[in-house]
């Protein structure tokens, strides 16, 4: 984990026990510091029983406490912590800022910060893929699901990519990035704020923390992050993705438009710290995706297979759809169903061209049937794995047979990340099956 002597003989309250607040504890523990932690499960709170006071902090006089670290998921505009640790001058902080507080102690490295409505993660983990393959020690955490507290410092000469939320941004008050990167900002979580605007200057201040010798790429894609630039010292890099149309075909786990931005301001960002041209390539060309997120599952007799098992509703599936298009006939084989959270087609509907053939699939299986058919070429599957039998048996080379169920997972799997491991299983047997039995049918032809 990263400690710090800048902790040591200091007294912090921690508000929440999961991932992020439990390697807040643990560090300032181990770095000397006096911890009072409360959350209300008691299984978080009995990991620090007889090494920190578990006591609500809401509940004590917080003078003399150096901060109060809460969970990025505690909403500041409604819950009362805010104000009371404000009746005793103690900053309400999370542990990026104990991060950020912890720099001094560490070896010499560099930070990158990544925020953004969407396309956060994606990336922060191309990011920490093309150092990491250009040989520079990596460690990525924040939002990506990563405590960064809880890793293990890196050598000198390392890089520690963070990804940022909002609310994580809200509770950080000195991270200085060396290089920081604003994707778009369009209208979300907007019951923790008092407006889009105030949503937008969230993002914006990862920007704003950054000194005069730090740099930033900001994209164009949306006025309101493009707006965050305004009136900054430091140098800021701008990227229009759309006036610089590249081929992506290269690039398997990169594929629709959505994905221009994100790799285009990877790519600046890595230039940045040093990276060469050939290595950011290279490592872009070898990025296989996070999981179940248009995740490259394997490319077989020309077919890609490719698990977007996070689209749980037709906003999220319709970017998936749109990364194929026509070349020159429908090439997508789309398995779509589970248990619907809106009715209709929704985003997905204008991307109906870029479908060979359509296999239903769940509780929202025959809705989608209905909706589809006399559209796309529809199979009423049922099950995944009926479903991926016959994607396989009807796609020839050039095709992508595509899990984005525009659906939750909850009537046939216990979350979006079985439905997506139980597709790679399938997948995988399937193509292994096949590759060892030359009278397999399916791949050569319709």
């Amino acid at each position: 984990m990263i400690t710090s002597d800048a902790f040591r003989g200091k007294r912090y309250a921690i508000l929440g026990l999961a991932r992020s607040g439990l390697a807040a504890a643990e560090a300032l523990l181990a770095s000397g510091a006096e911890v009072t932690a409360w959350d209300r499960q008691d299984v978080a709170r009995a990991a620090l029983e007889g090494r920190a006071e578990l006591v609500d902090p809401l509940d004590i006089d917080l003078t003399g406490y150096d901060g109060v670290v809460v969970s990025p998921g505690v909403p500041l505009n409604t819950h009362p912590i805010a104000e009371h640790a404000a009746k005793f001058g103690v900053p309400v902080i999370g542990d990026i800022e104990l991060f950020a507080l912890a720099r001094g102690s560490l070896p010499q490295h560099k930070v990158v910060g990544i925020t953004g409505t969407n396309g956060k993660s994606t990336t922060t983990a191309l990011i920490a893929h093309v150092l990491e393959q250009a040989g520079l020690p990596v460690r990525m955490g924040g939002n990506i699901g990563v405590p960064i507290l809880g890793e293990d410092p890196l050598p000198a000469g390392g890089v520690y990519v963070l990804e940022l939320s909002s609310y994580q941004i809200d509770l950080t008050r000195s991270l200085d990035c060396e290089v920081a990167i604003l994707l778009n900002i369009t209208p979300d979580h907007l019951d923790r704020y008092d407006g889009f605007a105030a949503y937008a200057a969230s993002k914006g201040r990862l920007l704003k923390m950054q000194s005069e010798d730090s740099q930033a790429v900001v994209s164009a894609s949306t006025e309101a992050g493009a707006d965050q630039a305004s009136g900054l010292n430091q140098f800021v890099a701008f990227v229009d993705a759309e006036s610089r149309p590249e081929d992506q075909s290269q690039w398997p786990s990169l594929q629709g438009p959505h994905n221009l931005e994100n790799l285009q301001c990877a790519r600046v960002a890595c230039e940045m710290l040093g990276v060469s041209g050939p290595d950011i390539e290279s490592g872009m060309r070898s990025f296989r995706g996070l999981p179940h997120r248009m995740e490259f599952v394997c490319e077989h007799r020309g077919v890609l297979f490719i698990n977007d098992s996070k689209a749980t509703n037709q906003a999220s599936a319709a970017p998936a759809l749109a990364a194929y298009p026509l070349s020159p006939n429908p090439r997508i084989h789309w398995i779509v169903g589970g248990l619907a959270k809106e009715d209709g087609l929704g985003e997905c509907e204008q991307y109906l061209p870029n479908i060979a053939a359509a296999y239903t699939i769940g509780d929202a299986g025959p809705r989608f049937a209905e909706l589809l058919e006399g559209q796309v070429n529809v199979h009423r599957s049922e099950l995944l794995c009926e479903a991926v039998k016959q994607a396989v048996a009807q796609a020839v080379p050039g095709d992508v047979v595509l899990l984005s169920p525009a659906c939750a997972s909850f009537d046939q799997f216990r979350d979006y990340e079985t439905r997506g491991e139980h597709f790679r299983q399938i997948v995988n047997a399937l193509t292994a099956d096949q590759s060892g039995d030359s009278n397999a049918t399916g791949m050569d032809g319709r």
